[in-house]
Formats: structure tokens, C-alpha cells, sequence
């Protein structure tokens, strides 16, 4: 039982693949045609493609959710770096205004080529010059061709076989202010062809060299990024990438030198008001000195000085944390709809937390404003940092109250302790205790000033600094072979599409055909059974079935007798009728072979034409001038007097339509024709009928009840796929009885001689043969 449950799936992909094979192996020369020609324009399309080199450069990102930090002394010097996110990095990467920078400064825009038989190939490296434009960005359409050569005796320029000027000078010509200049990477070679330069817009450039490039990361632990780029020219790919890299840590110090200019900008401003304070208080102390003759402060003025200084650097730090922190305040508040904005510096705050929410959000800051530069409104990336920064300001804020609150509540403690100091100061003379109130102040503002100087130095250091981010793995290098195209992937590719042609080809020819051209469409269409199929009748014989002549086609006649006795034909059901549904589908062949090929087993059959309006079993037997059935209907003659007995078939008898009469139909139902077919049943072993089609007259539907079988013929691409369908709504109204459907004139598929198109192979006749003359002989040897 499990053998055959496994055998069920086996039997059924087979089936599966032998129709395929069977469905298109007939078309062998078309897939054969086909697939040569694909192959020949691959041929061709490799001859004149232009092959591409790929260069691939790595770089190490300081990502904060990964694993890559710099040293501790690089870390002090890189105090207002930024953490960086390595799904950003890959977007900025690929932005337009990093790629318009490399485009600008490798002059990608006027790209120089050398003419060739066919094509142009690019003269990046074996061009003496190169071409820089005064204003790349005006360059508004393309520029396609400008002849140059270069004098090297006098270093001059010729245009178009014109002197244009001087090397390594800004010239006026037709085509925009230029300057040309000694190509860095030229290699010389034996070519004698002229060379000529285009002028291209920046933005068409970068948009081909972004289509080109590919910014992946490594993997999804690592911080690290795979840079790839594919040129015709080697060197141009490695100096595209190498560029980038560039310009990337460029932007990358100039974002963090923006930072740290915001901080300076804040420091160097706190430092003037200080120091004008300060400057303000010493005066003061110099003359209340010289005026009031006070020189000294006593032993208690001095400790008192110590302990209030030391109080009052506090309450200083406490006032300075304030002021940044209602700063911070300030700005996050009223920037919250502006993302993209350089928050302030958190210099003095102490907490840890806020500092590194502000530096996220600077971070976050600098990354939209760059983004947005490059990017859509609505991209994903872009949309992803602006949530961020929506999130983090919302915790900042909630961050600096909370800070305030600590700061007042500070603030008043350190106050409360100023009351006790100047209570004891009461108690001091009166000049000393005023000389103790301004050396006070001054040393507030000493601590101030000393504070904000070495917050000064170290702004100064980062700003100084051109540490980057990032940090380069591999520089770009070309691979020495080129990547495209792939020879074996376009062969493999020209033969796939040539399949696909040829299928799509025999399909669609096939999908809009009105005609039936499979078994399973008939037995789609219609819920009669299919008893037999007839292969196309090559030959111009229509009676194929001879005597002791084995054929393909006489096969397919003695398969269909034996399918008979599926429907009942035995000999007590002995009546058979044979129909279409219009003339030409082959019913007449039919009728008259299956007749035949019943005759040659020893059985006594009568094959009767009563297609009283266009018979044609008369001229298969040349008895279209006899008396018969037509003839029997209107008295004329009676029943032995119609049979007719065929030459060549012993047990074959014949009866022909007869006259043809102005009313066929209305003789069929005169009860006459019941009595012909009872006579025929009782005389003979077999009675084979072959009627009207059914579309045309109604002949069929007045015979079919009084026979015992209904055959119904369908032609391979002959028979429309509407009749067919309509055959079970007919006989709704109109019943056939017991019918079943012979699939006639099935023709070969494409231009194999033994594929057919419904769904077999069939190998019969010349090695069966073979087979069958050599088993004789063998038999004949051993009977002598």
C-alpha cells in the first residue's frame, strides 16, 4: 500500500514532464533557429560590449551600537565627536552631494575619449590632458564633441584644429571658460587617433556614477563598510572611490568643526563679559585703597575670605550651570520644529545624562541637515532621524527641569551660607569689611575666568583637531579581470530568452486559436467521454484498414472497436450512430473504417449512409448511383433490395443514402426507418450509421434514441471550440443517446514526424514490424 501511495507522485511527475516534452519537442527546428540566433546577437553584444572592472574599498565606522572606539588618548583630543549610526553612514555615503564633490574635483564632467572603428573607448589614462571647467555647475547640456591635440613642443592647446592657448591657463573658448592641465595618470601608447572631450552636467554624471556604486555593510554585527564600483577604466574606478572616502572624512571634520565653533563662539563670549567685570572690580579695590588707606586684611578677614571664597566658586559654578542650562532650554524649545538646527554646548553641566542626550541630538541634528541635502522628504532614513531627534528633545527638556530643580535647591543652600559669613562680617571694622566685599567679588571672578580659559584651550583642541570617524581598512583597488559582462551569464541568458521566445511563441499561437488542438480541452469543454483518437490520414486513401496490413492508423480503428463494448456494444445492443457536429470533421471516414476493421474479425456488418443530404459513404464505395435508404422511405424498393455487398470484404455489406430528396428530415420520422433498422439488426452482427451533422439538420437528434450507441466526431484543429461546448447544452434539450467522442485527424506538432499534439508519443509500425518478420523467420528455421 505504501509502495503504491509512493509510486502515485512518481507516476504523475513523469506524466507531467512527458507532456511538456511531448508539447514542444515537435518544434525542435524553431527552439533550434531561435537559440541560434539569440546566440549570435550574444556573440555580438560581448564583441562590441564595453567591459567593466569593479574596485572595492573598505572603511571602519565609530558606530555607537558597535564594537569600534578609538584610543583613550584620541578620545581626549576628539572631545566633541559624534557617535555615529552605520545605516546613516551608508545613506550619506551615497548622497549626491558627496558624489558631486568627486565629480568635481577627478573633472568627470568633461570625460575625453579616442575615436575608434566602431565604437569611442575612454581616454581617462592615455589622454595627455585633462580638462577643468571654471564653473562645472553651469555646464546646463551636454557638450558632445570637441576635438583637441596637445603640442608638447610649446605646451599649447588646439580645438578643433585651432590654436586655443596655453596649458595650465584659464582660456576663453566656445565652449566655456577651461583650463587644461598635464594629465597625472597618463600612459603613453602607440596610438595615433585623435582625441576629443565632452562637457556633461554634474548632475547626469553623479546620477551614473551613483547607479554604478554600492555601499553595503559587512555584516550586521561589524561596523564595517564594503565600498564597490564598476568603470570601463580601472584607474577611474579605484580614483571614484578613493575621492569619496575623502570627501566623506571631510564632511565628517567639517560637521564636528561646526560643533565646536558653536562652543567657542559661547566660551569667548561668557570670557568678555567676565573679564570686564573683573577688570571693573580691580579698579574699584586700587582706589578704595588708596582712598580709605586700608593696605591689609587681618588674620579673621583672611580665613573668612578662604571659606566664603571657596562658597562663593560654588555658588558661581551653580550660577553658571543655570545659565547654560536655561540656554539649553531655550533653544531646544524654540527650536522643536526646526530639525537640522546646531544645538548649544552643555559646557559646566555636570550630569552625565544630559550631556549625552545633547550630543546625541547634535548628532542627530548634523545627520538631517546633512541628509536632507541628499534625500527626499519622505525617505525612510530621513524620516528615521527625525523621529529620533522628536524623541530625544522631549527627554532633554524633561532632563534640564529636573537639573534646574537641583541647581535652585543648591543655589539656596549656598546663599544660606553666604548669610552666616556676612553675619560674622558685620562684626569686622568697617574698612576692612568693605576691602573683604571687593576681594571677594574678585575672586569669584578669578575662578569664572580661570573656568572658562580652560574651557577655551579645549575647544580650541577640538577644533584643532582632524580626527575623523572613520578610518580606512582597504583603499580602492581593481580587480585585474573584468566583472561585465559575464560571457558564460549572457549565453546562459540569450538561451533562456530564446526558450522562452519559442514557448511563448507556440503558446500564444495556440491560446487564440478558435480550433481544438488538445484532448484535455475537449474534455474540458464537454462531459462526453473520449473512446478513441485517429491520427491525420496522410495518405490520399480514406478506406486505410486492409487486410493483413498492420498501420498506425488501423491500430487506433481496433482500439476503438474494442472500446465499443465499454458502451454496451455487444450482440443483443448492436445498433451504432456516427455524427459531427459540421461537415468536414470526418465522420464518413470514420464510419466506414471502424466498419471495416469489425468486418475483419468475422462479424457481419452493415454499414449504412443516412446522410440523406450530403452523403459520402457512396463515393468511398462507388455506389453513389444505387438505390438506398432514401429510396426504401418512399416505397420505392425494399429492404434486401438496398444491400450491397463490397468487393474485397467479405462480411461487409453496404447501403447506400439513394436519391436525394427535397425533404430528408420529414422521411425520417414517417415510421419507415424503425423498420429498416430492426431488419438490419436481425440480419446482421453489427449495424454502423452514418447521419448529419448535428449543427446543420436535426437527423441526429431523430436517430440517436433508435440506436444503441452515439458516436460523435471532433476534428483536431478543425473543429471550433464554441460546438464543442455546446454540445452538453444541447443535449439537455435534445439528448444523444449513450454518445461518445472519437478525436479525429489529430496532426503531428511542430516538425517531429511521431510527436502528437494531444499528450502521446506513439512508435509504431516499421520496428514492430522488423520485429514481427524476424519472429516468423525464426518460427519458419524451426519448424523445418
Amino acid at each position: 500500500m505504501q509502495q503504491k501511495q509512493n509510486r502515485a507522485p512518481l507516476q504523475s511527475e513523469e506524466s507531467l514532464v512527458n507532456q511538456v516534452i511531448s508539447k514542444y519537442l515537435g518544434y525542435w527546428p524553431l527552439f533550434l533557429f531561435v537559440a541560434i540566433c539569440a546566440l549570435g546577437l550574444a556573440y555580438v553584444y560581448l564583441r562590441y560590449a564595453v567591459p567593466k572592472y569593479e574596485a572595492t574599498a573598505t572603511l571602519i565606522i565609530k558606530d555607537e551600537k558597535k564594537g569600534y572606539d578609538d584610543s583613550k588618548m584620541l578620545d581626549q583630543l576628539n572631545m566633541i565627536g559624534t557617535k555615529k549610526i552605520i545605516e546613516n553612514e551608508i545613506e550619506v555615503l551615497q548622497s549626491r552631494s558627496l558624489m558631486d564633490n568627486v565629480v568635481k574635483n577627478l573633472h568627470l564632467y568633461a570625460p575625453t575619449y579616442t575615436d575608434g572603428k566602431i565604437k569611442a573607448a575612454s581616454a581617462y589614462v592615455s589622454s595627455p590632458l585633462t580638462i577643468e571647467a571654471a564653473n562645472p555647475d553651469g555646464i546646463s547640456a551636454v557638450i558632445p564633441k570637441v576635438y583637441y591635440s596637445f603640442n608638447d613642443k610649446n605646451n599649447t592647446v588646439n580645438l578643433n584644429d585651432k590654436l586655443a592657448g596655453p596649458i595650465n591657463e584659464w582660456l576663453n573658448t566656445p565652449y566655456g571658460k577651461l583650463k587644461f592641465e598635464l594629465n597625472p595618470k597618463f600612459i603613453a601608447t602607440n596610438s595615433d587617433r585623435a582625441f576629443y572631450f565632452s562637457l556633461v552636467p554634474v548632475k547626469d554624471v553623479t546620477k551614473q556614477i551613483l547607479l554604478g556604486l554600492k555601499v553595503t555593510a559587512a555584516s550586521k554585527l561589524a561596523s564595517i563598510i564594503d565600498l564597490s564600483y564598476r568603470d570601463a577604466v580601472p584607474q577611474r574606478a579605484e580614483d571614484v572611490l578613493n575621492e569619496l572616502i575623502v570627501n566623506y572624512d571631510n564632511a565628517a571634520i567639517e560637521e564636528k568643526n561646526s560643533l565646536a565653533k558653536n562652543t567657542l563662539n559661547f566660551v569667548e563670549d561668557r570670557l568678555k563679559i567676565v573679564a570686564h567685570d573683573l577688570d571693573s572690580i580691580e579698579k574699584n579695590v586700587q582706589r578704595y585703597k588708596a582712598s580709605a588707606g586700608a593696605s591689609d586684611i587681618s588674620t579673621q578677614g583672611q580665613l573668612y575670605l578662604q571659606n566664603v571664597s571657596a562658597n562663593d566658586q560654588k555658588l558661581g559654578e551653580v550660577n553658571m550651570q543655570l545659565s547654560v542650562v536655561n540656554q539649553v532650554e531655550k533653544a531646544v524649545s524654540s527650536n522643536s520644529n526646526d530639525a537640522g538646527s546646531v544645538m548649544p554646548s552643555t559646557l559646566g553641566i555636570s550630569d552625565p545624562n544630559l550631556t549625552q542626550l545633547m550630543t546625541d541630538l547634535n548628532g542627530a541634528e548634523l545627520q538631517y541637515a546633512k541628509m536632507s541635502k541628499t534625500v527626499a522628504e519622505n525617505n525612510p532614513m530621513l524620516l528615521s532621524v527625525k523621529e529620533q531627534i522628536n524623541k530625544l528633545r522631549p527627554q532633554i527638556l524633561e532632563n534640564v527641569q529636573s537639573q534646574r530643580k537641583n541647581l535652585e535647591a543648591s543655589k539656596q543652600s549656598l546663599s544660606s551660607t553666604n548669610g552666616r559669613y556676612n553675619s560674622m562680617l558685620s562684626s569686622m571694622p568697617q574698612k576692612e569689611r568693605q576691602l573683604i566685599d571687593m576681594s571677594r567679588d574678585q575672586n569669584i571672578k578669578n575662578g569664572i575666568y580661570s573656568f572658562l580659559l580652560q574651557k577655551r584651550e579645549e575647544s580650541e583642541l577640538s577644533y584643532a583637531s582632524t580626527l575623523s570617524d572613520s578610518r580606512v581598512v582597504n583603499s580602492a583597488q581593481a580587480g585585474k579581470q573584468p566583472v561585465s559582462p559575464n560571457k558564460m551569464l549572457i549565453y546562459l541568458a540569450a538561451l533562456a530568452g530564446a526558450i522562452a521566445i519559442c514557448v511563448a511563441f507556440i503558446g500564444a499561437r495556440e491560446a487564440f486559436s478558435r480550433k481544438v488542438l488538445y484532448r484535455h480541452e475537449v474534455e474540458a469543454l464537454t462531459s462526453i467521454p473520449i473512446i478513441g483518437e485517429v491520427a491525420y490520414n496522410k495518405s490520399k486513401q480514406e478506406l486505410v484498414i486492409e487486410a493483413g496490413k498492420r498501420s498506425f492508423i488501423a491500430e487506433e480503428f481496433r482500439k476503438i472497436r474494442v472500446s465499443l463494448h465499454f458502451l454496451g456494444i455487444d450482440s443483443t445492443h448492436k445498433k451504432v450512430l456516427i455524427t459531427s457536429s459540421i461537415p468536414g470533421e470526418g465522420k464518413s471516414f470514420i464510419a466506414a473504417n471502424l466498419a471495416i476493421s469489425n468486418a475483419l474479425t468475422g462479424k457481419k456488418v452493415a454499414l449504412v449512409d443516412m446522410d440523406l443530404h450530403n452523403p459520402g459513404l457512396g463515393r468511398l464505395f462507388e455506389k453513389e448511383e444505387d438505390k438506398g435508404v432514401s429510396d426504401y422511405l418512399i416505397d420505392k424498393v425494399k429492404p434486401e433490395e438496398i444491400l450491397s455487398k463490397i468487393p474485397g470484404y467479405e462480411n461487409l455489406t453496404f447501403i447506400a443514402a439513394g436519391t436525394l430528396q427535397d425533404n430528408p428530415s420529414e422521411l425520417l420520422v414517417n415510421g419507415k426507418i424503425e423498420k429498416l433498422i430492426e431488419y438490419l439488426t436481425n440480419s446482421f452482427d453489427i449495424v454502423i450509421m452514418d447521419t448529419a451533422p448535428v449543427v446543420l439538420v436535426t437527423d441526429a437528434y431523430i436517430l440517436s434514441p433508435k440506436a444503441d450507441a452515439t458516436l460523435y466526431v471532433v476534428r483536431h484543429k478543425y473543429t471550433p471550440k464554441m460546438l464543442i461546448k455546446r454540445i452538453d447544452e444541447t443535449t439537455k434539450i435534445n439528448p444523444l443517446n449513450n454518445p461518445a467522442i472519437i478525436f479525429n485527424g489529430v496532426k503531428i506538432r511542430g516538425f517531429f514526424k511521431n510527436n502528437y499534439g494531444y499528450g502521446y508519443d506513439y512508435v509504431y509500425g516499421a520496428k514492430q514490424q522488423k520485429k514481427i518478420k524476424k519472429t516468423k523467420k525464426v518460427l519458419a528455421t524451426n519448424y523445418n
